[in-house]
């Protein structure tokens, strides 16, 4: 089996969890953002701005990844849209944003909160769960954005340049 079938089936599985754990993380932070906009009990305005980053950031993510899993099932034959420079550009800026979400509200948290000993957070388990996803979100772009520079250089090396398709 070449690997030009393992990124035809890999791409829509890995897109697809981006977006599955994306919108996860953008009803988490959409549900935190209209608490704190209804009844202001945020912690700290840098706690309301970190959790609407993560609601662009996630925001972001689905429909980018959306828009890029819908032309690679259009046009996987070397379309601009469907390139590996195409792909890495998405993906840079997205990994740039979950890394900038993930380790803001992990630096919130302080690592992560044992809700059953703290009284500072109101929504203690929510803010956590935002954490957990956004480090997953951050994993699975971190795997895809390698999978597409391995991609790179392997049709680099063999003349199509970054141009040239995933598969």
């Amino acid at each position: 089996m070449g690997m030009s079938t393992h990124v035809r089936r890999g791409h829509p599985i890995v897109f697809g969890l981006i977006i599955f754990f994306g919108i996860i993380e953008l009803a988490l932070s959409a549900w935190l953002t209209s608490k704190f906009n209804m009844l202001h009990n945020q912690r700290s305005l840098t706690e309301r701005d970190r959790v609407r980053f993560t609601l662009f950031t996630s925001t972001w993510t689905i429909f980018f990844s959306g828009l890029l899993i819908m032309l690679f099932w259009h046009s996987s034959d070397g379309s601009i849209l469907t390139s590996i420079i195409s792909h890495l550009i998405i993906l840079g800026f997205s990994w740039i944003m979950w890394t900038a979400v993930a380790a803001a509200i992990t630096e919130m948290l302080g690592g992560g909160l044992n809700c059953g000993h703290q009284d500072v957070y109101v929504y203690c388990n929510q803010l956590n769960a935002l954490e957990a996803f956004a480090w997953v979100e951050w994993l699975l772009v971190t795997i895809a954005i390698i999978v597409v520079i391995v991609r790179g250089i392997s049709a680099a090396r063999r003349g199509d340049g970054y141009r040239g398709s995933l598969v």
